[in-house]
């Protein structure tokens, strides 16, 4: 009988979508069109998780919006802001579908934003020579799918939200229910590391168990078409400062004489990676290892270096790897950002007091983030660097030519699931009734989501399916989602919730 169901089920969504595809596209414009007011009041709201209060407005947004769509919502208690959990089962016995969701955004510089607020929404269309020009907010009634709403979170990742929310809209329009029952939990750290995640799901296992795990996260593969992610990179961060003088002193009296930090902390970082990117560090590599089949798999993502370079107007690229998809299989070492002194309108004739890295390692599956950390810890007292957790004392300073202080957070791991196994084939298979194509898979993605806790602590296969551009400037001043992109969200959604386990 319950085979019977399912295959009655899959009937019944294939002839929807197969014999009333005009219907479908008709529920879904009208709910992109309903949409679009919930979608600029959720934006509107700001977002950065280091202002708690913002976050309470979002959290009182989410748990209105869930509850208002028949789901029930409970909040996970953390040491920081809590997680939400909306949960509606459509079946007494049924397999469970847990959706991820993101809420909170990176912080905002409003002064190199093109517009009022970066929590003002602005709708905009791109001139003849590649500027975008705001125009009224009326104007999305006819909208154009190459217009942009550009406001911070707009793709990364309120846009995912509102997507799966009118695709539920859609499904009451049709009259249709997922053939399982759905959790969606929603995080409101993510761009601080998911600090709290870990534990909350250890914490939690009962109330957070399902059979699959699909995140609604990041942008398309670059040709814009349905795309499938099937793994992502962890993420730990270090900050290594070098020292001078206790305070900084006159270039002109010193320049010849105090040690400058800078230098010092420059030659360090050099000395990790080679002219064409590698990381020079013993080990940094070892575990990973890309046999034939994989890299056949690597090879099945599409890839045009040379439109990459014409985009990021670079004349080459590292050679960690002998292209994007096998490099992105490696741990990263990236310097996120440098300082010492002043620049600028700021700037002084000094000898610095001190000079500061903040580096990012994105991890991946083979490797631990506590073996790298120990392997670049290792390489900077090679260079000759009494290594500290602190600042160095009096004495210390006095010691020691050469000091280092470095500290690290590692904030979650790597997760990959396998391409063929049943989430995957079940995805594929949603996919392709919706588009009426095969999407593009990728097995790992270079970006990092807190997931791996989830596929550990819960023992759950987790997939990402991406839907907004890639040229969205996540992360940057003037982030922006592409409404056609936004359109083809609901859509992706949509097909995956009619689409039986």
């Amino acid at each position: 009988m319950k085979k019977l169901a399912f295959v009655f089920s899959l009937m019944v969504c294939n002839s929807i979508w197969a014999q009333n595809q005009k219907e479908l596209e008709q529920v879904v414009m009208q709910e992109v069109q309903s949409s679009f007011e919930q979608f600029k009041a959720l934006l509107s709201i700001p977002n950065d998780a280091n202002y708690p209060e913002d976050i309470a407005q979002n959290i009182n947004w989410i748990e209105s919006a869930f509850e208002a769509r028949g789901f029930s919502t409970v909040q996970i208690e953390t040491e920081g802001a809590p997680l939400v959990l909306a949960q509606r089962n459509f079946h007494k016995k049924a397999s469970t579908l847990l959706v991820y969701l993101q809420v909170d955004g990176q912080p905002v510089d409003s002064s190199r934003w093109f517009q009022e607020n970066p929590y003002k929404v602005a709708l905009k269309a791109q001139n003849s020579d590649g500027s975008w020009s705001e125009m009224p907010w009326e104007n999305i009634k006819n909208y154009d799918p190459e217009w942009r709403i550009f406001a911070r979170s707009a793709s990364d990742a309120k846009g995912p939200i509102t997507m799966f929310l009118s695709a539920v809209d859609a499904l009451e329009r049709l009259k249709m229910i997922p053939d399982f029952n759905l959790k969606v939990i929603l995080d409101f750290e993510e761009e601080l590391g998911s600090p709290n995640l870990p534990a909350a799901v250890l914490q939690n296992k009962e109330l957070l168990k399902a059979d699959r795990l699909v995140i609604f996260d990041g942008p398309r593969h670059r040709l814009n078409k349905p795309t499938l992610t099937f793994g992502a990179r962890g993420i730990s961060t270090i900050q290594l400062t070098t020292y001078g003088p206790i305070v900084p002193q006159h270039s002109g009296h010193f320049g010849n004489y105090a040690p400058n930090p800078a230098f010092k902390l420059a030659r360090l970082l050099s000395s990790m990676k080679d002219e064409e990117g590698r990381v020079l560090i013993e080990g940094y590599y070892e575990g990973v290892v890309l046999d034939e089949e994989t890299k056949k798999i690597l090879a099945q993502t599409p890839q045009d270096d040379e439109l990459l370079k014409e985009v990021l107007q670079l004349a080459v690229f590292d050679k960690v790897a002998d292209n994007y998809q096998e490099a992105i299989q490696y741990p990263s070492l990236n310097i996120r950002g440098m300082q010492s002194g002043w620049i600028n309108e700021e700037v002084r004739t000094i000898v610095p007091a001190w000079a500061r890295a903040e580096i990012d390692v994105r991890l991946v599956k083979e490797i631990s983030a506590e073996r790298l950390i120990g392997l670049i810890q290792k390489h900077v007292e090679d260079q000759g660097f009494l290594v500290l957790d602190r600042e160095p004392t009096k004495e210390e300073r006095k010691t020691h030519k050469n000091i280092a202080t470095m500290t690290s957070e590692i904030s979650y791991q790597s997760f990959r699931t396998d391409l063929n196994g049943p989430t995957g084939k079940w995805l594929q298979s949603a996919l392709i009734r919706g588009f009426d194509e095969n999407p593009i898979l990728q097995r790992m993605s270079g970006g990092s989501i807190p997931i791996a806790p989830f596929v550990n602590a819960l023992n759950v296969p987790a997939v990402t399916v991406p839907t907004v551009n890639r040229d969205n400037n996540q992360h940057s001043p003037n982030e922006n989602i592409r409404l056609g992109n936004y359109v083809e969200g609901i859509k992706t959604i949509l097909a995956i919730l009619t689409e039986p386990f």
